[in-house]
């Protein structure tokens, strides 16, 4: 469901148990904080049982429902299934998972005595040695008690603990945001409101955007350099070929492109830029994918990516943009639009503000922020001597994550930026 989505929304069943299912045929509708879309069936077959009914919520991994490949049709069956047959893709956790109740069982038991644990459980178990007897240990958070990733994951971190004990301070200040986010939303959910006040619930985007924006400020220590660019030449140039390359390629061509291409170049220059980080390793990507942060009719946010940007010339890097800005606003994007950004840049200008402090879109670790273009007096050097002008001007404002960019490789960067904008040729030809 795309990089960092580890839950999704169950807000349509299509397929009612009983009914047969074909392959690839649109079984159900999930939603998450990237993208609302349909999960075609892996089997053909019929519905025999529903783990998770509307508006339930499920987590990466677990089995959502149970089609019989046998012919049976019958939902009794549905139980022993479960137990002793239900099996999923292993190596697609981020697919839609749905249960074939005539496939092979596992080599790692889905299940002991009535306790059944979801294909990823299982297989972070295998991998991190995690014996059957101490998942039956674990205190489940999930649906019945069902034992979850996160609850695997915090195990492997109390396990790991155990080892090698911490100081007792550093334990408390560890589980203190766990105690006290409970006790927030409590007390937030408990709210009433005054004669002039009116609450408002979040809805199902909002909500998940909250938690992952807490999440990226929390993870990364946030820093934020800020550079002044002269953009003259480019808004000259578009004002220029804007009806031209409208006519000729039936596109609107916009400032976003150009910012695009500009932070494309530059990540070649700074590769470092282009990584995220895994616990103490750096992983450093090799394809050059730019998110660009759209607004929605809602007023939430989405960011579509535009894959491969460094090899798209300006008239396909604004076919992309507009292609990808229509289909966010009109609720088209798939899975894949959204997935595999290795940075993002956000056009705060558009809403008339001059510059910004964006928030790492996780797990990437830069962000670029450009603002509102404004006539602005400037200092001109000429040989003949300087002078005072009207220059367009815009500010840009990277955001980065201390761990693993420094201010020196931050400030470089947007400076580059900033550099190619600087240096866009007039006469260029599109």
């Amino acid at each position: 469901m795309g990089e960092s989505v580890t839950e999704a929304t169950i807000t349509n069943w299509i397929k009612e148990v009983g009914d047969t299912v074909e392959l690839d045929e649109p079984l159900v509708e999930v939603a998450t904080d990237k993208v609302d879309n349909e999960l075609p069936s892996e089997a053909e077959g019929v519905l025999i049982k529903r783990f998770f009914e509307k508006d339930d919520v499920a987590q990466v991994g677990d089995v959502i429902a149970i089609i019989s490949t046998d012919g049976s049709d019958t939902v009794a069956e549905a139980p022993a299934a479960t137990q002793e047959k239900a099996a999923v893709v292993e190596e697609k956790a981020a697919a839609p998972v749905v249960a074939a109740s005539s496939a092979p069982s596992q080599s790692v038991s889905s299940q002991s005595g009535n306790r059944f644990y979801s294909p990823l459980v299982r297989s972070i178990a295998s991998k991190e040695g995690i014996s059957m007897n101490e998942l039956d240990q674990l205190n489940g958070t999930g649906k019945d008690g069902r034992v979850t990733k996160k609850d695997v994951l915090s195990y492997l971190e109390n396990r790991g603990s155990q080892t090698t004990p911490a100081p007792q301070p550093q334990v408390e200040v560890q589980k203190a945001p766990a105690n006290n986010a409970p006790k927030t939303q409590e007390a937030v959910s408990n709210y009433v409101a005054g004669d002039n006040e009116e609450i408002i619930e979040m809805d199902r985007m909002r909500k998940l955007i909250a938690d992952h924006m807490v999440m990226s400020k929390q993870t990364s220590p946030h820093v934020t350099s800020f550079v002044e660019a002269d953009v003259t030449n480019i808004v000259n140039w578009r004002n220029k070929v804007k009806k031209e390359f409208e006519k000729r390629e039936g596109e609107k061509i916009t400032f976003t492109p150009i910012f695009i291409e500009a932070v494309a170049k530059a990540i070649k220059d700074f590769p470092m830029i282009n990584v995220t980080v895994n616990g103490n390793q750096i992983i450093r990507k090799k394809e050059i994918n730019i998110g660009m942060a759209t607004a929605l009719p809602s007023g939430n946010l989405i960011v579509p990516v535009i894959k491969n940007a460094d090899r798209l010339n300006l008239t396909g890097l604004t076919k992309s943009v507009n292609q990808l800005a229509n289909d966010a606003r009109n609720n088209k994007l798939k899975p894949e639009d959204i997935q595999g950004g290795t940075y993002t840049l956000t056009n705060v200008g558009s809403f008339g503000n001059v510059m910004g402090t964006p928030i790492i879109n996780q797990p990437q670790v830069a962000i670029l922020a450009v603002g509102a273009i404004r006539k602005m007096p400037a200092v001109i050097e000429t040989p003949e001597g300087d002078f005072i002008g009207i220059r367009h001007k815009m500010f840009l404002s990277h955001s980065y994550d201390h761990r693993v960019v420094d201010g020196s490789l931050g400030g470089m960067f947007v400076r580059r930026v900033a550099d190619y904008l600087e240096q866009f040729d007039p006469k260029r030809e599109f």
